[in-house]
């Protein structure tokens, strides 16, 4: 069970995603850069005991970012879009 949650990181929370969740039932999340597709949907299936219907993963580039003196580039990472089935839900989600 502790191996769905390394591949797991975080929920994306954003107004994007939110919009998502709400039209097309489809959750994002932050996981890591060496899981594929198959990986994600058990890990998803087994933490969250829902029914998932597809996985699309893209890979998100760091972007230059600066503040007054300080500058710099933001962290790159994987970022998976899970749909479910609908009528079910991730309560992880819920704010």
């Amino acid at each position: 069970m502790s191996k769905y949650y390394g591949i797991l990181s975080a929920p994306v929370i954003t107004e994007r995603s939110t919009k998502l969740i709400e039209n097309s039932n489809l959750y994002t999340f932050k996981v890591n850069p060496k899981a594929n597709k198959v990986e994600i949907k058990k890990a998803v299936e087994e933490i969250f005991k829902v029914e998932v219907l597809s996985v699309r993963t893209s890979n998100v580039k760091p972007k230059f970012k600066r503040t007054g003196k300080y500058e710099g580039y933001t962290k790159a990472y994987k970022k998976a879009f899970v749909e479910i089935k609908s009528g079910q839900k991730i309560d992880a989600f819920t704010v």
